[in-house]
This record gives structure tokens, C-alpha cells and sequence, in this order.
């Protein structure tokens, strides 16, 4: 199963539907281990060592941070980026399915935008 880490600013109401639905999903947020405001290079580089993909709304700079680690040719365990629109519901359900049937080297240097499917 996958492993994951919500930014600081992640929809809460994402994260606790997440482990109410999914209770043995190994998910941490920045806020839970005391590295609030750390700045994105750092969150990349400790998602990429302990094998996490992040979950973020920042679809503005982290993609550019992503790229930076990429053209280095470190190690990028994943980013899934969610649309800031996308109902809660949605993403909840993306993400238990991604966390249940894939696996992380599956999303190595990639970047998944959420929901999967469009609204309606």
C-alpha cells in the first residue's frame, strides 16, 4: 500500500476521510511531524527518503521544485496534486483506489492530477 505525505495546506476534510475509511493507510502530515512552513525542496527530499508520495494543492510552484529534483536525477517517489474544485468525495475515492492497487515504484518521477475523471 502506499505511503503518504499531505503539505500543509492539503484539505483536511480529505485527510480525515482518508483515515476514517482507510484506517491502516500510513498517511502523516507536514503539521504532524513538526515540519510546518519547511520548504518544498526539503519536503521532496524527505518524502523521497522515506518512500512517501505527497499530496498537495500547490499546483503553482511544487511542479516546478519537481521538475528541479527530476533534471538532478534524484529520487521522486511521486506528487499527486489535487484540483482545489474537486469535491471531497472524489478524492477521497482516488485515492484509496490508488493507495490499494498500485505500488510506489509505479509512481517514481511522476505526477498525478486528482480527481482522475471530470465532474459530472
Amino acid at each position: 500500500m502506499l505511503k503518504f505525505l499531505a503539505d500543509e495546506n492539503y484539505n483536511n476534510h480529505v485527510v480525515r476521510g482518508l483515515r476514517r475509511q482507510l484506517p491502516e493507510l500510513d498517511l502523516v502530515r507536514v503539521h504532524e511531524l513538526g515540519m510546518l512552513e519547511t520548504p518544498d525542496p526539503e519536503l521532496l527530499e524527505w518524502a523521497a527518503q522515506e518512500g512517501r508520495i505527497i499530496l498537495t494543492r500547490d499546483r503553482r510552484t511544487f511542479p516546478d521544485f519537481v521538475e528541479a529534483r527530476l533534471q538532478k536525477q534524484l529520487p521522486m517517489p511521486g506528487v499527486f496534486y489535487a484540483n482545489q474544485n474537486a469535491s471531497v468525495s472524489a478524492l477521497i475515492e482516488d485515492l484509496i483506489v490508488l493507495a490499494t492497487c498500485s505500488e510506489l515504484n509505479e509512481w517514481e518521477g511522476q505526477s498525478l492530477y486528482l480527481p482522475l475523471r471530470s465532474p459530472g
